[in-house]
């Protein structure tokens, strides 16, 4: 018989393997926090500050005491953390590194037969480029994009530099890595000076690395799908992971199961086959309200995301502002094990103020006194996280 996984418990299981229902006012340190990122596997780096770093904020929902300097501890001094390439760039454990490897004999054919390499590199020879860029980085050490000199000035993002798409390059395939950031801009150095034991590792062959990705994705999903297992990582093809997921499900290692979706649709899955151990053993709901990042692991597949918690949830930075529904870097709001609603927050520095331009309740859900005080409190803590003196409310 196929085991059915209610709405709920599907829920409080995601909820409970990526680390929001942990005590969030536990102390905070380096250690806690690298136990934190690898149960949560990585977590994306972003560059936009209009509140604070993405990864940060993701971190600091689940640690009151977090600080940034922990992370940039655990990167830049320890090294158990490394910048590497999952979806975006993100902060991962630097004991999975080997297995970015296959990730980066990828990614450096993919880059090379890309439209990527060709508008770049235009006008010039992109390979010869890349060469000189790895060659100075040898002769005069870690560099940065603005160390390199282009006389066409092209703008940023699409516009990079011929250097500054060698050296994204030269990241993505595996060559350099990013040391630290200097004003978050990236650092590059060649990776056998910078992780020099894992560097000499040998390259996972195909079925130790598929192992690998489906293992521990599965460890931070408990219950899943074949294609939710290969976009964790985004190292495995979705035909990879269902076969994976046969032969696991053959040795009772996980189980068929049909999740209750927060719509009532009933959809055909996997579990850990110890899901119902895990879930009875999960700790109590925090009663607390808190304030999540739009790239939080629960929010990363919006389809996932409107099946399991029935939020639709888009993320609207890159959207034409007249086309926006709601705003720039919008926060979802979390209620216990529920999302009730969502936020627009501007920190204005100069001001030290936190302006929140607008506050969206999901349907059904009612702006008690109770959920508004709750909502306060998750605001101070925000405030005094990003430095603001004040808080500006749309009411």
């Amino acid at each position: 018989m196929v085991q059915t996984v209610p709405a709920a418990a599907a829920q409080r299981l995601f909820l409970g393997a990526q680390g929001l229902l942990d005590d969030p006012s536990r102390r905070a340190t380096t250690t806690t926090l690298q136990a934190l990122i690898e149960r949560l596997g990585f977590v994306q780096v972003d560059t936009i500050n209009v509140l604070e770093r993405a990864h940060d904020l993701t971190l600091f929902s689940r640690l009151d005491d977090y600080r940034p300097e922990h992370l940039k501890k655990l990167l830049e001094s320890k090294r158990s953390l490394f910048e590497g390439f999952t979806h975006d760039a993100s902060a991962v454990p630097t004991a999975y590194f080997h297995h970015w490897k296959p990730r980066f004999a990828r990614d450096r054919v993919r880059f090379q037969a890309h439209a990527w390499w060709q508008y770049h590199f235009r006008g010039t020879d992109g390979a010869q480029v890349v060469e000189g860029v790895k060659a100075r980085i040898e002769r005069e050490g870690p560099l940065k994009s603005s160390d390199f000199e282009h006389p066409e000035k092209r703008g940023p993002w699409w516009g990079w530099k011929p250097q500054k798409a060698a050296l994204d390059f030269l990241w993505r395939s595996g060559e350099l890595m990013v040391p630290r950031r200097e004003g978050f801009q990236k650092v590059y150095d060649l990776t056998e000076r910078v992780l020099p034991d894992h560097h000499a590792l040998p390259c996972p062959d195909a079925d130790e690395h598929l192992e690998w990705a489906c293992s521990t994705a599965s460890e931070r999903l408990w219950v899943f799908t074949p294609k939710e297992l290969a976009d964790f990582w985004n190292s495995i093809e979705a035909t990879e992971a269902k076969q994976w997921c046969t032969a696991a499900a053959k040795e009772g290692r996980i189980v068929a199961v049909e999740i209750t979706g927060a719509d009532g649709e009933v959809r055909p899955a996997f579990a850990l086959a110890n899901w119902e151990g895990r879930l009875a053993k999960l700790p109590e709901t925090p009663e607390r309200t808190r304030l999540l990042c739009p790239f939080d692991p629960i929010l990363r597949d919006r389809t996932r995301a409107l099946r399991r918690f029935g939020f639709d949830y888009r993320f609207e930075a890159f959207v034409p502002e007249p086309k926006r529904q709601y705003g720039y870097f919008v926060l979802p709001i979390l209620e216990g094990d529920r999302l009730v609603g969502r936020l627009d927050p501007k920190l204005h520095r100069d001001q030290a103020l936190l302006e929140i331009k607008g506050l969206w309740w999901e349907p059904g859900i009612r702006a008690t006194k109770a959920r508004k005080r709750g909502l306060d409190e998750a605001l101070q803590r925000m405030a005094t996280f990003v430095g603001a003196d004040a808080i500006q409310l749309p009411w």
